[in-house]
């Protein structure tokens, strides 16, 4: 899948603002592989993760005995949070829901007489006006739903809730009872005969407005014939009348989603055409691209479009867009569109489609010459100089100029047509008199393949002597803090890897052929189970399954691309047929087995199905269009001249890995650009991409009944159903694979996993970041900075920055990426043997399902089941959901390890839009959990030296969490005292006295007693040459920032910034501080206060205390503070919620107390934003080392996708809509200070680099080899001061009172007042305290 997600993972080394759904965790996206026992996701230990399996709320999921097209349900419009989130046809729960009377709640084939019961109900429901929540699962989850999806789920505002009631509502509710009806009408229950039952269909499967029946036209009228559901015709009648009287509504909901879509072609086409068309004068007579058709003429049997006589296109007047987000959807759209034909090279059917836009008014109005440039580049390749020309007169005639990227197509096309001088002549008039130069088509023009060649040819054959512009001289960073750094002076030679030439050539050999497979498979690290003859049965049946369902596949794909491309014949997919084309057919059908041998036995939301399927066929053509360019065969003979910088038996080179790399790009000369113009797909395309890909794999994959059981007949079964499931109030339509696959796949016991190549570490160096869109991968595509779907603000941002600005940015990621990994094998070997020994909870190796506790055996028949047993029941489900998450988790990590364990390897960094940096896979990396870095080694070992072994012993202590408030002296003597331990430790892990086990990192800390046992028992420990990583972390580093940015003298004492014998611990300080609070109000009386006494402590308040740097509010910091008075046996638990709200309020007073300065600061940031979002313009700011950020909380909207099982609404949330004010306001100081600390690490990293060391950082914790600790702390305390030296506060008020408060941004009254109290703001910037920053060089604390 795509990196940006769409799954996300919480990264392991991130730290958390709250234990609640809105806990400010900072995610890593990547591609997330799959398994047929993927983890779900649950809540649990202050994160969510995946679970899988449990299914909450009181009502049972709707079963299908086929993959029948479902009712179309959909959920309106939730609270905005997420952009890019998908609703897997989502509805709000009827009053019955946790009754036990839905009318649903009855399983085919249980029981008898359930047909009365079904049919009673059925009237019953109709009868409800306006169905409310269930408050009991309000609030829980099941399986499958990824976070990010099922958090745009969460609750609705009052208003939203009033606009839900009434005939909305009700006609949602009818939809969902058309739905049953038709089950039921389909379903094979011997116990209930159900009556074909007519319903007056809503036009809901249309793009188009709905056409409403006219007040004299006679409506079917629901009968039924025997007796069944529909023998009363009362309830049908309502239900027929509820439709009706709502079609207006949904015609207006439908007519606007067509237009948001941009598929106002095929919506038209299908409705009936009433006006006639607005013909342009300038513009020739176009017939609608309608259908598309497959070429009978070409060898290569590519598809064109065929003209459709009396197009609906042309006759029907089209709305225009209500806001720019519909017309950046649409843009992208037509944009998406036209690549598809450029990457098929049907230059008949582009322009076709181009024009058929133009004479859209509501296209018109979004066309850029982009699009026109797109079809003249199809043109300018096939050397039809005359079709272009055509086409430049009608980007003129359009009113759009002609940029340079026109010119050079027009140029090409000279070239490859070899045309005569007269015609080149004149277009290089037109662009000198456009007032571009000719140089600039080869300093600012992108190329694919030979297209740079052809430009100059036609430019050589009226200028014979002309010569390519001399590449520029490169730029240097004229940042102050990294004057010395960039200094060609103080500059070294780069650090060379222990490899040879040849040996690097070998491994980006293997990550190449990696990448180019598109997957990897590897074994399990799960012990083999014996193969029995069951298991081989099961293996054979499978393989020859899998082979049957990859023809029928294939035969579905086919005839599916078949019926699109008939003429005269309108789909809704029709716009897919391209997309259809852009790989070879098997290439879709790989795409489809794959997600269904990772598809778990719970199943898959749907929405998060289609999107993996969309993006995985845009993954592709991205990685195609990568090798049709000749950019892969430009960056191999790069490559290979980049290793020179690296290699061990090569010349020093005075270069940093970017400043090399352009170096041979510019000296490569001609050839393709290696930034290629790409174009995202929007979401609703991906969407819609997928569902169709997962329409054809549930239809068409089929497996024998009598397949386990011979006694049954052999009829064919579908081996995927749809299904709808509750999870709390929402109704979500999931694909669950059929018991008989399920059970086929247990059977087998296959032993391996498959990973997208993305989610593996690289076997080579990254190829280093040039720019915004270059870097990472070989092939794959990877952004430099991860944001969330449709988000597209960033990396415009990116773009239009200055490249030299960015330099140390993609400097610093370049600088993590480099360093090369191993792994600890002796540690590996270890976990793995307890994960395949029922594993260890308490060691953080998640158990097997078979060590989950047993659900109690139920009384009877279920109607005697009592409320607590079914809270033990749901309870015993939710452990082994949780524990079945966590150990998919462990097997995914742990198996890689073992799959690179004989391997150095690398991973490529990236960052988030805060310049926070993270690797790009995103299983095994060094943010991981205890287990993960325990077995990670650097693949460069360094001596000891005199101290290192010192450092070994006081990063040990570090680890176990025993001696936190001791001098670094204390610990290492304390780590002499217990060297017996520690070697025992080393010698005898499982089977001495394991004083290892009892410590806060347990297995960071077996993996540091091995390394001092090896060190202290070689001859020379000063000699030993050591892997091990050894950890610098800051104190509490949110507040070190506050504290410095204000200068605040008693916030800087109390987190380490002043020098002092013992480490400060500001957690301590702060229960302290609110113990003496306790104690005052106990002795006025106060109850609570008197009841708290003996229970403040450390551990109570420390999570709060660290998180309100990040923005926790107080509703957040009781819910955290309760959390741990309930982990406290003794205490009270009446007392529980007034006692989190007394003691959050206490904390905040306390922090207030100590840091002053923190909290003013944080009160400016807020009140900026705030005043900004209310402007309407989101929060932006640069950071000290020049990267541009911006907030990307912007109020989302809805968009309905009719698709053929179920309706689906995606939730956009982008540039063009208005910003979420109270994000926006409460997001600035985290993300901030979050700027800040990634600045501080950056600097750290590039002066680390000077000093020839290895570095790597988990945010604010710092590692590198023993021997360089001490100039390590030397370079962080240096840099942080360096920072906090810069006027930053100072510098932010002035970047904002110039972008938003400038005379020529102000146009309205309204907006002048906001400015007037904005610019009073942002000029009030709070005065700074008396703290020496330089105090921060000697002190020990700050990072130890």
């Amino acid at each position: 899948m795509a990196a940006g997600p769409p799954r996300l993972m919480a990264a392991g080394g991130g730290r958390q603002a709250g234990d609640g759904p809105w806990a400010m965790a900072t995610a890593a996206t990547g591609n997330r592989p799959r398994r047929r026992e993927r983890p779900g996701w649950a809540a649990g230990a202050g994160r969510w993760r995946r679970m899988g399996g449990a299914r909450t709320g009181a009502v049972p999921p709707i079963h299908k005995s086929a993959p029948r097209r479902l009712s179309r349900v959909t959920a309106r419009g939730h609270s905005p949070t997420t952009a890019g989130t998908v609703h897997s046809g989502i509805r709000r729960q009827p009053r019955w829901v946790g009754t036990g009377r839905a009318p649903w709640a009855q399983s085919a084939g249980r029981g008898g007489g359930r047909g009365a019961a079904v049919a009673q109900n059925l009237r019953r429901v109709v009868s409800i006006c306006s169905p409310t929540r269930d408050a009991q699962s309000s609030g829980r989850r099941g399986a499958g739903i990824p976070w990010r999806i099922f958090r745009s789920y969460s609750s609705a505002s009052t208003k939203e809730k009033a606009n839900r009631n009434g005939p909305c509502e009700r006609t949602e509710l009818l939809e969902v009872l058309k739905a049953r009806a038709k089950q039921l009408q389909g379903s094979n229950v011997p116990e209930v005969t159900v009556s074909k039952v007519e319903l007056a269909a809503l036009d809901n499967d249309k793009y188009q407005e709905a056409v409403v029946p006219g007040p004299k036209e006679k409506q079917p009228i629901p009968r039924a014939q025997g007796h069944g559901l529909a023998r009363s015709s009362s309830w049908a009648k309502r239900l027929q009348k509820e439709m009706y009287s709502q079609q207006p509504k949904m015609k207006q909901e439908l007519g606007s989603a067509a237009s948001q879509l941009g598929l106002e072609n095929q919506a038209k086409a299908e409705a009936t055409p009433k006006t006639k068309a607005m013909k342009s004068s300038k513009i020739p007579k176009t017939k609608a691209a309608t259908a598309w058709n497959q070429s009978s003429g070409s060898p290569q049997n590519k598809p064109r479009v065929v003209e459709v006589k009396g197009a609906a296109e042309m006759k029907r007047p089209q709305r225009m867009p209500k806001d720019k987000s519909n017309q950046q959807v649409l843009q992208q759209t037509i944009q998406a569109n036209l690549e598809c034909f450029l990457s098929l090279q049907q230059a008949e059917e582009a322009e076709r489609y181009l024009l058929l836009c133009h004479s859209s008014p509501v296209k018109r109005n979004v066309l850029d010459v982009g699009a026109f440039n797109t079809v003249m580049r199809i043109w300018a390749r096939k050397g039809s100089l005359n079709r272009l020309d055509r086409l430049f007169s009608i980007l003129e005639a359009a009113g759009l100029q002609p940029n340079l990227d026109s010119y050079a197509v027009a140029l090409e096309c000279t070239g490859r047509s070899q045309s005569p001088p007269k015609a080149i002549l004149r277009y290089l008039q037109q662009l000198n008199s456009s007032g571009f130069h000719v140089d600039e088509l080869f300093q600012k023009c992108l190329f694919e393949e030979d297209e740079k060649e052809m430009v100059l040819r036609a430019i050589r054959t009226v200028q014979p002597n002309y010569q390519l512009p001399p590449p520029p001289s490169p730029k240097i960073c004229k940042s102050s803090l990294l004057q010395d750094f960039y200094s060609r002076e103080t500059m070294g030679s780069y650090p060379k890897l222990d490899f040879s030439v040849k040996e690097l050539q070998e491994r980006f050999q293997q990550q190449l052929r990696m990448e180019l497979k598109n997957t990897v498979t590897i074994e399990s690290v799960e012990a083999a189970k014996p193969l029995t003859p069951q298991a081989i049965k099961a293996r054979e049946l499978l393989g020859t399954l899998r082979s049957q369902w990859r023809d029928a596949i294939l035969q579905a794909l086919q005839s599916s691309k078949r019926s699109m491309a008939r003429p005269k014949r309108m789909s809704k997919y029709n716009v897919l047929y391209p997309y259809l084309c852009l790989l070879p057919d098997e290439e879709y059908v790989d795409i489809m087995l794959q997600i269904l041998n990772d598809l778990s036995p719970q199943g898959e939301s749907l929405a998060v199905l289609a999107r993996e399927l969309g993006s995985k066929v845009y993954d592709r053509y991205i990685i195609q269009r990568k090798l049709r360019s000749g950019q892969l065969e430009k960056v191999q003979q790069i490559y290979e001249s980049y290793i020179q910088l690296l290699a061990k038996d090569s010349q020093p080179k005075q270069y940093l890995p970017r400043e090399y790399w352009e170096k041979l790009v510019a000296e490569a000369g001609f050839g393709p650009s290696l930034n290629l113009k790409t174009c995202s797909w929007p979401c609703v395309l991906l969407m819609r991409l997928g569902m169709h890909m997962l329409e054809l794999l549930v239809k068409a994959v089929k497996v024998p009944r009598n397949i386990l059981n011979r006694r049954l007949e052999s009829k064919p079964i579908p081996v995927l159903y749809h299904v709808y499931s509750f999870y709390s109030n929402w109704q979500v339509g999931l694909i669950r694979p059929h018991p008989i696959f399920s059970q086929l796949v247990s059977n087998a016991a296959e032993t391996t996993l498959t990973f997208n190549s993305s989610a593996m570490p690289m076997l080579c160096p990254p190829v280093p970041w040039t720019s915004p869109t270059f870097g990472a991968f070989v092939l794959n595509d990877t952004k430099l900075m991860r944001f969330m779907d449709d988000t597209t603000h960033h990396q415009l941002l990116l773009e239009q920055c200055p490249l030299v600005n960015l330099h140390p940015v993609l400097d610093a990621l370049n600088q993590l990426g480099n360093c090369a990994w191993k792994i600890n094998q002796p540690v590996l070997d270890i976990i793995i043997s307890i994960f395949n020994d029922k594993g260890d909870e308490k060691l953080d190796i998640p158990p097997p399902l078979s060590e989950a506790p047993k659900p109690p055996t139920p009384p009877g028949n279920s109607s005697m089941w009592s409320k607590s047993f079914k809270h033990e029941v749901f309870l015993c489900k939710k452990k082994a959901a949780e524990m079945h998450s966590l150990r998919m988790d462990a097997l995914y990590k742990l198996s890689i390890a073992n799959y690179v364990r004989d391997k150095v390897f690398w991973f490529p960094h990236n960052m988030d839009f805060r310049g926070r940096t993270y690797p790009c896979p995103p299983y095994f990396n060094h943010l991981g959990n205890d287990v993960t870095r325990a077995i990670l080694l650097f693949a460069e070992g360094r001596p000891l030296g005199p101290k290192g072994l010192d450092w070994l012993k006081i990063h040990l202590i570090n680890l176990t969490g025993l001696k936190k408030k001791n001098a670094l002296q204390e610990r290492l003597e304390y780590a002499n005292e217990i060297m017996e331990d520690i070697l025992d430790s080393a010698d005898h892990p499982l089977t001495g006295r394991k004083w290892w086990m009892d410590t806060d990192e347990p297995w960071q800390a077996l993996a540091c007693c091995m390394e001092i046992a090896k060190a202290s028992r070689s001859p020379d420990p000063a000699a030993y040459i050591s892997h091990f990583p050894v950890h610098q972390d800051g104190s509490c580093n949110g507040l070190q920032h506050y504290a410095a940015l204000g200068r605040d003298l008693s916030g800087a004492a109390s987190v380490n910034l002043v020098p002092c014998g013992l480490p400060q611990d500001v957690y301590s300080a702060v229960a302290q501080q609110v113990e003496e609070f306790r104690k005052k109000d106990a002795e006025r009386g106060l109850k609570i206060a008197q009841v708290l006494q003996g229970f403040i402590s450390r551990k109570v308040v420390k999570q709060t205390v660290m998180t309100v740097v990040y923005g926790v509010t107080r509703y957040g910091g009781r819910l955290q503070i309760e959390k741990r008075l309930k982990e406290i046996d003794e205490f009270p638990e009446e007392y529980l919620w007034e006692a989190s709200h007394y003691l959050v309020k206490q904390v905040f007073n306390s922090i207030k107390e100590m840091f002053s300065a923190t909290r003013d600061i944080q009160n400016w940031l807020t009140e900026s934003a705030k005043l900004i979002a209310q402007s309407g313009r989101t929060v932006e700011w640069v950071t000290p080392l020049g990267l541009p950020i911006i907030q990307p909380y912007y109020r989302s909207r809805s968009t309905v996708l009719n698709c053929g099982m179920q309706r689906l609404s995606v939730k956009t949330s982008n540039g063009s809509q208005k910003p979420d004010t109270v994000k926006q306001k409460n997001a600035f100081p985290p993300n901030f200070i979050h700027s800040l600390d990634s600045t501080h690490m950056m600097l750290t990293a590039l002066h680390c680099l000077r000093k020839g060391l290895t570095f790597v950082s988990v945010h604010d914790c710092y590692w590198t080899h023993a021997l360089t600790v001490d100039v390590m702390n030397q370079v962080c305390r240096q840099q942080f001061v360096a920072l906090h030296s810069e006027k930053i506060l100072q510098d932010l008020s002035e970047f904002m009172l110039e972008k938003y408060c400038s005379s020529s941004s102000s146009s309205t009254e309204p907006i002048a007042h906001w400015q007037k109290r904005l610019k009073e703001q942002l000029s009030n910037v709070p005065s700074t305290g008396e703290f020496n920053l330089k105090q921060v060089m000697d002190s020990t604390y700050f990072f130890s």
